[in-house]
């Protein structure tokens, strides 16, 4: 596969927590509905991830993984135009994942910003496990097995794709350089005097063995001061510190998702955590009774009381499923005091019962049918692991282990 065919690519995918909630829909899975129609997708479900931070607790995962396919599905997500399955069922993953461990520092698992944030945020789990430290590195071995020109992230996940494009590079450099390439790159080396070349060598030497990527920066801005350089022994010398050679793993490019603001029912973050969530597929009574308690801006005492919709969360929901009118109508009613927050909710209720419709009727034939949704997950594991085998093969004849 050349990196241009990488470039139609694109891999996600998503931990089994089971149903999902309009935060998760609206934030990630409407996003995907949309990608698939653009790049080859592949969209899994990241049980291996789960165990990360929950491995003493797995009793429920195949139900967690069952309702949150049949939630993918009724979202609108397509077996037939994007590859959908298990992990855990590609154990390519998993041996790619060794064979970067190889060759990946430790200093960059260590600073990958969510590590400490998680350890914080999770004290009451054992988090001291090799396998949560290495989580950031199975996420490139997901990404990098299918040779991914693209991946959906929100911004505070941009980091794991950064630390995937170094893995894919130092992987390039250690085994994708053709015969003489080292031996140029010296010669080029020592053609950039000796001073500099030294400087050259110490920031390569401390980004390569300590994973420094000050040094790396340093190291660059060198390069690029350089004028008694030939284009070409310029551009190996970049390829000399990032990896030059022959590209046996693209690396991928961060897609950002504009996050969408979905408040939960007490104006916070929607997150299962704080059970403030309105599920897909919730039944229509249940949506209106959620969204009818739902806190609405605390100025609004009594009826005759003027808010402000900015400080409303039942607004931040109207900004994702009215139209411009009906904000129209909601914000000079609200400001005014001649609508009230019942009033201002019945729409907000009838646009949400309206989606929860379709995503019913798509979902029923797999909830009749549970084997439908094995068959699709099936079928996908197939698609991905012939996918994947061909990156593992040209990945063991590069390290030296294909057995020809």
């Amino acid at each position: 596969m050349s990196s241009n065919d990488s470039d139609t690519r694109m891999v996600s995918g998503m931990r089994p927590t089971g149903r999902l909630h309009l935060g998760q829909y609206h934030g990630v899975l409407k996003n995907w509905v949309q990608l698939q129609h653009e790049y080859e997708c592949f969209f899994f479900v990241a049980d291996w991830h789960a165990l990360t931070t929950a491995y003493e607790d797995t009793e429920d995962v195949e139900k967690h993984i069952f309702d949150m396919v049949v939630d993918w599905l009724a979202a609108g997500l397509n077996p037939g135009s994007a590859t959908l399955f298990i992990q855990s069922r590609v154990p390519e993953h998993a041996e790619l994942h060794l064979l970067l461990s190889m060759v990946t520092p430790l200093a960059w698992l260590e600073r990958v910003p969510t590590y400490k944030d998680q350890i914080q945020k999770l004290k009451d789990k054992d988090l001291a496990t090799y396998g949560f430290l290495g989580y950031p590195l199975l996420q490139a071995a997901d990404i990098l097995i299918y040779r991914a020109g693209h991946v959906p992230v929100g911004a505070d996940q941009v980091a794991h794709v950064e630390l995937t494009r170094e893995v894919a590079r130092r992987f390039n450099h250690v085994f994708g350089r053709e015969p003489d390439f080292e031996a140029q790159a010296e010669a080029a080396v020592k053609k950039m005097g000796k001073k500099a070349a030294r400087l050259y060598n110490e920031c390569r030497r401390a980004y390569v063995e300590q994973g420094d990527s000050e040094a790396l920066e340093r190291a660059r801005a060198l390069l690029a001061s350089q004028q008694n350089l030939s284009i070409g022994d310029s551009e190996r010398l970049f390829g000399y510190l990032e990896g030059g050679g022959r590209i046996i793993l693209p690396e991928p490019q961060a897609i950002i998702n504009e996050a969408a603001k979905v408040p939960g029912l007490d104006g916070e973050k929607m997150s299962k955590s704080y059970g403030n969530t309105i599920s897909l597929r919730e039944e229509p009574e249940v949506v209106e009774e959620k969204v009818r308690t739902m806190m609405t801006d605390p100025a609004r005492v009594r009826r005759n009381d003027p808010g402000e919709p900015g400080n409303c969360p039942v607004f931040a929901l109207h900004e994702l499923y009215a139209t411009d009118d009906l904000k129209k109508w909601v914000v000079e009613g609200c400001r005014s005091a001649s609508i009230g927050c019942i009033d201002c909710k019945k729409p907000l209720i009838d646009a949400i019962n309206a989606e929860q419709a379709q995503m019913r009727t798509r979902a029923q034939p797999f909830e009749d049918e549970p084997d439908l949704v094995h068959a699709v997950l099936q079928e996908g594991a197939e698609k991905a692991r012939d996918v994947a085998r061909e990156t593992l093969e040209d990945v063991r004849a590069a390290v030296g282990l294909s057995g020809r």
